[in-house]
C-alpha cells in the first residue's frame, strides 16, 4: 500500500481513513453497499448485446472483465434480469451509456447520461436492469454507481417507490476559484451548504428524507488545478465519505494522495480538495448519519433479525413481490434512445428536455 494511503487522524483531524478503492466499494451505515461499473462495451449486435464473441465468459455470472467489459448476469444483454429487493432502497447514478428498468410494479424506463433513478424497495419489489447496447457502428461506453442505502426498521415494510431525477432537473453548481479552476458538483441528495436549489425530494419513506439524517449524495468534477472546499457538514453524528475514482493525484486537507481511494472525512470540518493531477479529477460523496440498527443481509434482501430474513423468503416464495408481468426475465425497450419513465398507474415521463 502507498504510503499516502495509510493516513489517519493522527496526522490529519480532518481525515480519518484512506483505503485504496476494492470493488465493491466499502461504505458507512446508513450506506450498505456502492458499486462503480465502468464497461467499454463494443458496437452492438442486432440483439442490442455485443457483437463481440461470448466464448470464454461465464454467461449467467461475468464479472471477470474480460477485453474490458462484462455481461454480468445478462446472456444476450448485459444486465441484471430479474432479482428481487426488500429492506433498503437503491440509488442509480448512469453517467454514460443507459439502461432499461422494468418491475413487479408495473413501472418501465430507459435512462441514462447523467439521470438517476431511485427505487424504494420497502415491503418487496422485483426488477430488472439491462444494459441495450444501441450504437452499430461504434463502441457502447456504460459507466453507472448503484449505491444501496438502509432503510430504518420503521420503513423496512413500506410501499415500494420508484421515481426518476432527469439529469437536467438535478442541480448543479459551478464554482471557479481564484486561479480559474472549475469545480462542478450535481447534487442528488442533500443541500450543499447555504447555496443554489434545493435538491429534489427523495422517496416519502427514504431514510434520506428525513431532515436530521444528513443524508447527501454528490458527485464532484475539477479540472487540473482547481481547488474547492466541501462544506462542513450539519447536525452531529453524521458520518461522510468521499471516493477519488478518477484522476492522479490529489489533496485532502493539505494531505497528498495518489491512488484512487475511499476517504472517511471528518463530517464536521470544512475540508479543502486540490486537484494536483494533469487530468480532471471526480468524487462521489456519501454522506449521512448512522441509523444504528443492526444489519441481517440474505443476497437481495436487507432486514434486522434473522427472523425476518426467514419471513422475507416466505413471502417471496409466496407473492413474487406483485409477480412478473414481462415476457421474459431480462426486458429491452427498443431501439428507440429517448429516456422515458412509466409509473405504476401510467403516469408518463421523458428524459428528453423540452422545448
Amino acid at each position: 500500500m502507498p504510503a499516502d494511503l495509510a493516513a489517519s487522524s493522527a496526522t490529519n483531524p480532518a481525515v480519518l481513513q484512506v483505503k485504496p478503492l476494492g470493488f465493491p466499494w466499502a461504505t458507512l451505515d446508513p450506506f450498505l453497499f456502492c458499486v462503480y461499473h465502468d464497461d467499454a462495451y463494443p458496437k452492438a449486435n442486432a440483439q442490442m448485446g455485443p457483437d463481440a464473441s461470448l466464448a470464454g465468459r461465464n454467461i449467467g455470472q461475468d464479472f471477470a472483465r474480460k477485453d474490458g467489459w462484462n455481461m454480468y448476469h445478462g446472456s444476450t444483454v448485459p444486465g441484471f434480469p430479474a432479482h428481487p429487493h426488500r429492506g433498503f432502497e437503491t440509488v442509480t447514478i448512469v453517467r454514460k451509456g443507459l439502461i432499461d428498468h422494468s418491475d413487479s410494479l408495473g413501472a418501465t424506463a430507459r435512462f441514462g447520461r447523467g439521470d438517476v433513478q431511485w427505487l424504494t424497495a420497502g415491503q418487496g419489489v422485483v426488477h430488472s436492469e439491462m444494459f441495450p447496447l444501441l450504437d452499430t457502428a461504434k463502441p457502447n461506453p456504460l459507466e453507472l454507481f448503484q449505491i444501496w442505502l438502509n432503510l430504518p426498521a420503521a420503513g423496512k415494510m413500506a410501499a415500494p417507490h420508484f421515481t426518476m431525477f432527469w439529469s437536467q432537473d438535478i442541480p448543479r453548481r459551478v464554482v471557479t476559484d481564484d486561479a480559474g479552476g472549475t469545480t462542478e458538483v450535481a447534487i442528488i441528495a442533500g443541500r450543499l451548504g447555504d447555496a443554489g436549489a434545493a435538491p429534489l425530494a427523495p422517496p416519502p419513506d427514504s431514510w434520506a428524507a428525513q431532515a436530521e439524517a444528513n443524508v447527501a449524495i454528490w458527485t464532484i468534477r475539477m479540472t487540473p488545478g482547481a481547488h474547492y472546499t466541501l462544506p462542513a457538514a450539519t447536525g452531529s453524528g453524521t458520518q461522510r465519505q468521499l471516493y477519488f475514482f478518477k484522476g492522479t493525484s490529489i489533496t485532502v486537507a493539505g494531505q497528498p494522495v495518489t491512488g484512487h481511494a475511499a476517504i472517511t472525512l471528518r463530517a464536521g470540518a470544512a475540508v479543502e480538495l486540490v486537484n494536483t493531477g494533469g487530468e480532471e479529477a471526480e468524487f462521489l460523496l456519501l454522506q449521512g448519519k448512522p441509523i444504528g440498527e443492526p444489519v441481517v443481509q440474505y443476497g437481495p434482501f436487507v432486514m434486522n433479525t434473522q427472523a425476518e430474513i426467514a419471513q422475507t423468503l416466505a413471502d417471496y416464495q409466496r407473492t413474487q413481490f406483485g409477480g412478473w408481468s414481462f415476457a421474459d426475465d431480462a426486458p429491452v425497450h427498443g431501439r428507440e434512445p429517448a429516456r422515458f419513465a412509466r409509473y405504476p398507474g401510467g403516469h408518463f415521463s421523458s428524459g428528453e428536455k423540452q422545448d
